[in-house]
């Protein structure tokens, strides 16, 4: 059993899906994770969850969370190991999660990462490339379009919450 209430993932996930895949698909084509993407991603959190979390409890910590991730993340991206569109995301995905899931959080954002990064790497060099020619991303060489893990992680974890949370 998860950490999340299954009641309050239930009710993120219709909203939040659409946003993670958008963020996947705005930086497989643009390189960019947009400022209306995330700040939807917070709106979403700060409307429901006030209603839908166990606690209000509960929403109070997820607002700490999101100013946590938000030091760190502008931390991370001054020091050029993170940009910003990354930093953003993970701020305002920071309050979906529980706690208690930290662990299973990183453990499944390491397997999507794996799996986006082998998929992306492997559909550039494919003819799969042509669908979709002026993506920005088919052109980086050093460079990974992170929305692509983050936002389907956060769809992942969400689904799974309302299946098995708390």
């Amino acid at each position: 059993m998860m950490a999340i209430s299954a009641h309050a993932a239930s009710w993120f996930v219709p909203f939040v899906l659409p946003i993670c895949f958008y963020v996947a698909f705005t930086d497989l084509a643009q390189m960019k994770i947009t400022n209306k993407a995330v700040l939807a991603l917070g709106a979403v959190f700060l409307v429901l969850g006030p209603f839908v979390l166990p606690t209000f409890e509960d929403y109070l910590w997820g607002l700490g969370h999101f100013a946590i991730v938000l030091v760190l993340g502008i931390i991370l991206n001054a020091a050029g190991a993170m940009g910003a569109g990354d930093a953003k995301f993970l701020s305002f995905a920071a309050p979906y999660v529980a706690l208690g899931d930290l662990y299973l959080l990183l453990i499944m954002f390491c397997a999507v990462l794996i799996a986006a990064f082998v998929t992306h790497r492997a559909a550039r060099a494919s003819p799969l490339r042509r669908l979709a020619p002026d993506w920005e991303s088919w052109a980086q060489k050093k460079k990974f379009p992170m929305g692509l893990a983050l936002g389907p992680a956060l769809a992942l974890y969400l689904c799974l919450g309302a299946l098995n949370g708390a």
